[in-house]
């Protein structure tokens, strides 16, 4: 099996992650990413899938489409480049999965496979727990029941575990192979690495989600963060950045943000950006940890905030440039040690 480098998923990384595919690999798994209409078309007459996945559509580069709706048919624009028998897997919970499907029918797929909760999923989700370090489901499938343990948190993990178990049994692989492979995840840089730190005489838990940011992604990040037990006395802290691309909806967005901030139970929001003051308008007063335009003038006001057993979550879109803080972090808790 082969799959691409990190998100090698535009018009310049899916060539060279087809370039560097090894004639002798059973299968290719491979991103295509966009953030205007019309280039996934492009990319995926490249690739030619046999089994093409969307996981699902939010408000995501809102700032290139006239609406939600537009941005489902640039994702189904991956159905026009489907080779013969092709099946298309989609989120049967999303809003948008009839649109979706009807796109896939009309470029020619065999078939459409759904997951998700809905009681017409074909892979189906049963049950779930959240844990603070992993994630623990049950689904229906055409023919059995599955159990499986991903070492990650997350709803949004689970859902994309789903999608994967219905592209194997598109091709006609074994689930249960899968399940077994989807208990190896390991969590990413910037995409929900967890690391315990040395700090002040305890532990400080941080997770850095600090590679980019949607409102649907800054939910999931948040809904991890309230999963967490924390000791007595330890707090949740955010460190949140602009959410880019999100076009007029932006303040709407940011503000809206809130409510997931306080139902989460996060004690403290430090937040870095220009949109993100909307935000700050819209937190209670004590959960106000500061605003600041960029992130090294963040950093001095959060590392004198931070104590020991305090759980901290770092995300923004890669533009605003969080991972410094992240970094920041993780040397001053070595110098801590030495």
């Amino acid at each position: 099996v082969f799959a691409s480098a990190g998100s090698f998923n535009n018009h310049w990384g899916a060539p060279l992650s087809l370039a560097r595919m090894p004639p002798d690999a059973a299968y290719g798994i491979f991103e295509l990413g966009m953030n205007h209409p019309g280039e996934i078309t492009a990319l995926t007459q490249l690739v030619r899938p046999h089994i093409a996945i969307i996981t699902t559509i939010e408000p995501a580069h809102l700032g290139f489409f006239p609406s939600v709706q537009a941005i489902a048919d640039a994702k189904a624009e991956i159905f026009l480049g489907l080779e013969p028998g092709g099946v298309a897997v989609l989120n049967r919970d999303n809003p948008h999965f009839a649109r979706l499907a009807a796109a896939a029918g009309r470029a020619g797929a065999a078939e459409v496979v759904g997951f998700g909760t809905h009681p017409e999923a074909a892979v189906r989700l049963l049950d779930y727990l959240l844990e603070p370090r992993s994630s623990i489901f049950e689904a229906a499938l055409p023919h059995s029941t599955l159990h499986c343990r991903l070492p990650v948190p997350g709803w949004h993990w689970v859902m994309n575990a789903l999608a994967v178990l219905a592209a194997v049994i598109a091709v006609g692989a074994d689930p249960r192979r899968a399940a077994e492979a989807l208990a190896g995840l390991e969590e990413l840089p910037g995409r929900g690495r967890r690391y315990e730190l040395s700090w002040r005489g305890g532990t400080l838990t941080l997770i850095d989600e600090s590679y980019n940011a949607s409102p649907a992604a800054m939910c999931a990040a948040l809904a991890v963060l309230a999963a967490i037990t924390l000791p007595v006395g330890a707090r949740r802290v955010a460190v949140l950045g602009d959410m880019l691309e999100l076009g007029a909806a932006t303040e709407r967005l940011h503000r809206e943000l809130a409510e997931p901030l306080v139902r989460a139970e996060v004690d403290r929001v430090f937040l870095v950006g220009r949109a993100v003051e909307a935000l700050y308008d819209a937190l209670p007063g004590p959960k106000r940890g500061g605003l600041w335009a960029n992130a090294d003038e963040a950093i001095d006001e959060l590392l004198g905030f931070l104590r020991a057993g305090d759980v901290v979550t770092v995300k923004g879109s890669r533009g605003i440039r969080l991972s410094p803080i992240v970094e920041r972090l993780r040397i001053e808790s070595a110098r801590q040690e030495t």
